[in-house]
């Protein structure tokens, strides 16, 4: 029955929404909206120089389910890798799909949405906040390198003048 799945877990952690908000100048930014119900992240983040996550803000307008997901990653998420973050996003596609444990580690709470595993029409929602917050983890290195080959070209034509 759907009543199962809003546990009191799944509820606290769907009202308590940790780093809600936007960063004033994030290094990535992502949005991903589930095309069925419409839910919606919008993640900012920063990485450290070994490409850890250091700052994390989220908006989140979904169903409880998709606000729990975010709930979770909020308080995971600071010091992840981008590998934690895709072995993450994939232990909890499979968890939701086929039958899978779900994530380990620091994103194992999330294994508390095992049971949205027998609706369907509820995955796109549980899952828009971490694909969101992987992607922007994605864009932020990519800015990374960017910035990193703009200041070696840089230091390069300083050094020939």
């Amino acid at each position: 029955m759907i009543d199962d799945l809003y546990s009191a877990r799944i509820l606290s952690l769907a009202a308590n929404l940790p780093h809600s908000g936007r960063l004033a100048a994030p290094e990535g930014t992502a949005e991903r909206v589930a095309k069925l119900c419409g839910s919606k992240a919008v993640v900012d983040v920063m990485l450290d120089d070994a490409g850890r996550v250091s700052d994390f803000a989220q908006t989140v307008k979904a169903c409880a389910l998709g606000q729990a997901a975010a709930g979770v990653i909020g308080e995971a998420v600071l010091g992840a890798s981008v590998q934690e973050i895709e072995a993450a996003r994939d232990a909890m596609s499979a968890m939701l799909k086929s039958g899978g444990e779900g994530p380990e580690g620091r994103f194992e709470a999330l294994r508390v949405l095992k049971q949205v595993a027998d609706y369907p029409a509820r995955h796109a929602s549980t899952m828009v906040a971490l694909e969101a917050t992987l992607d922007a983890v994605k864009q932020a290195q990519e800015n990374q390198a960017l910035a990193k080959r703009h200041d070696d070209t840089r230091t390069r034509l300083a050094g020939a003048a």
